[in-house]
């Protein structure tokens, strides 16, 4: 089968169509895979940051400008927001900080605003695989959701 690998960088969304699949590389960020089954749709947002303060910044690098615009690019290409669904990836804890530093709470900063921001746009999140202390891979598949997530020493996942 031919398919189109679709990389996603740091702050940035993609969107696919079966059989191609979507990919990203994910350390604190996290990745969020929605998907319309009835579309066959998946899309991928990779933010950086929960909460967007300066109006003229990247909307994609944050976790509460990010979203909606993807579901937005998801509904132009035919996808219905009472069918997605969403599947969250890292928010890892990267690096060893005082334990009061807030770079060490990232992560964990952005896990809670994504599930907050889908909450609040009322997409359901089906599985996750979110903190430790270890980068993630993963390769989203349009075809049917399907989530690969590998990391460095651990056993493959699929959610």
């Amino acid at each position: 089968m031919n398919f189109k690998l679709v990389n996603v960088g740091i702050a940035d969304i993609g969107l696919a169509s079966s059989p191609d699949i979507l990919r990203t590389i994910l350390g604190s960020c996290v990745g969020i895979c929605l998907y319309d089954p009835g579309a066959s749709l998946a899309g991928l947002s990779h933010i950086m940051l929960p909460s967007k303060s300066d109006r003229n910044a990247n909307d994609r690098k944050y976790a509460d400008s990010a979203l909606p615009l993807l579901v937005e690019e998801m509904a132009k290409k035919g996808a219905l927001k009472t069918r997605i669904v969403a599947k969250i990836v890292g928010g890892s804890t990267m690096f060893k900080m005082a334990e009061n530093s807030m770079m060490g709470e990232i992560g964990r900063n952005n896990v809670k605003k994504v599930r907050e921001v889908l909450d609040a746009i009322g997409i359901r999140i089906v599985a996750e695989d979110v903190g430790g202390d270890y980068g993630r891979t993963i390769d989203f598949y349009a075809e049917d959701g399907r989530l690969k997530i590998k990391s460095l020493g651990k056993t493959e996942k699929l959610l």
